[in-house]
C-alpha cells in the first residue's frame, strides 16, 4: 500500500545578510505575526526542481531571484549562501527520501521581514513533489482563457512601482483563478490581455505552443508576463537539437491551431493542454517526444 503521508520537509532559516543558516524543526513555526509575508504578501520566492539530490536550472533561478528582490527594493541576496544552503538541504533530502522521492521541490523565500525590526526574513524549504503534478503530466490539463483582472501598462508611461516582472509572494489572485477553473470543470486558467487578445501566461506556468515543423513559440515576456526560467532552459536545449524556437505575441487562435499546447513550470515540468475553453485539443503524435524534451531540458 502506498502511503498517503508526505515526509516532513527540510527547512533552513537564513540570516539574510550573509550570516549563518540553521536547520529548523518543520513542526515549529518560524514566521512572526508581523512578517510582511503574512501581512502584505511582500516578498519574493523561487521554486526549484531537485532531481537525484541536485538542483536543476539553478543559475536562471538565482538570477531571477536577485532581479525579483531588486524590483521590490529588498537588499540583494547573497546568492552564494542560498546556493550552499540549497545544496545541503537537497543532499539531506536525497539521503533520507531519495529512493521514494527522487524528484523534490526546493523553495527559496525572502520577505521584507518583521514590521517591528525591519530585518528581512529568509528560508529554504525542500519537500516532496506534490502528487497532483504527476497526475497532471500523465493526464494533461483543461484550461480556461480569461482576463487577469487588471491591465498592465507596458509603454513608456508604465508605473515604475509595478512588480509584475518579479516572482512575488502575492499569488492570491492566481489561486482564486485556479479555484474558479476547478469549480467549472477545468484545471487552469490561461490569462489573456482584454485589450489586445494576447495570450499572457497561466496561473503558475509559461505557455508554450508547438507548431508543425519542429517550431516552438512562447508569448513575449515583459512587465505583464513573468520571464520563465523553464521556458528559457527549454528553448536553449531544444534549439541545440534542431527545433526552431521563437518568442512572439500569441493569441487564442494560435492555441487552437497549434500542434500542441503546453504549460511549463519548474517543478510541475511539462503539462499538455487537452482543452481550451470547450474546444478539445487532440493529442499529437509527438506528445511523448515533447514531454521528454521538456524533462530533458529541465534536467540538463
Amino acid at each position: 500500500m502506498v502511503s498517503l503521508v508526505q515526509p516532513q520537509p527540510i527547512i533552513y532559516v537564513l540570516e539574510p545578510f550573509g550570516g549563518s543558516a540553521r536547520l529548523h524543526n518543520p513542526m515549529l513555526p518560524h514566521v512572526f505575526h508581523d512578517d510582511a509575508a503574512v501581512t502584505r504578501g511582500d516578498g519574493v520566492f523561487e521554486a526549484i526542481l531537485l532531481l537525484g539530490g541536485e538542483p536543476t536550472n539553478l543559475d536562471r533561478h538565482a538570477a531571477r531571484f536577485a532581479s525579483s528582490a531588486a524590483r521590490l527594493g529588498l537588499p540583494a541576496p547573497y546568492l552564494g549562501q542560498w546556493r550552499e544552503v540549497t545544496a545541503a538541504a537537497a543532499q539531506a533530502w536525497h539521503a533520507q527520501h531519495g529512493e521514494k522521492h527522487p524528484a523534490a521541490r526546493c523553495t527559496w523565500t525572502y520577505t521584507r521581514g518583521r514590521e517591528s525590526t525591519g530585518v528581512p526574513s529568509a528560508w529554504v524549504t525542500v519537500g516532496a513533489e506534490p502528487r497532483e503534478h504527476a497526475r497532471a503530466r500523465a493526464e494533461g490539463a483543461r484550461a480556461l482563457t480569461g482576463p487577469r483582472g487588471y491591465q498592465v501598462d507596458t509603454g513608456d508611461k508604465a508605473a515604475p512601482w509595478l512588480t509584475t516582472g518579479a516572482k512575488t509572494l502575492n499569488y492570491a489572485a492566481n489561486m482564486a483563478a485556479l479555484r474558479h477553473a476547478k469549480q467549472n470543470g477545468f484545471d487552469d486558467v490561461i490569462f489573456v490581455d482584454t485589450e489586445t487578445g494576447r495570450v499572457l501566461e497561466a496561473t503558475t506556468s509559461t505557455v508554450i505552443v508547438v507548431k508543425k515543423g519542429r517550431r516552438l513559440r512562447t508569448p513575449r515576456p515583459g512587465q505583464d508576463i513573468l520571464s520563465g526560467t523553464s521556458q528559457q532552459a527549454l528553448f536553449e536545449y531544444a534549439g541545440q537539437r534542431g527545433y526552431k524556437c521563437k518568442v512572439k505575441d500569441l493569441y487564442v487562435d494560435d492555441l487552437l491551431s497549434a500542434e500542441s499546447v503546453w504549460l511549463v513550470s519548474s517543478v510541475r515540468r511539462g503539462v499538455r493542454v487537452t482543452a481550451v475553453n470547450e474546444v478539445e485539443l487532440p493529442a499529437p503524435k509527438n506528445a511523448a517526444e515533447i514531454a521528454a524534451l521538456i524533462d530533458a531540458a529541465l534536467a540538463d
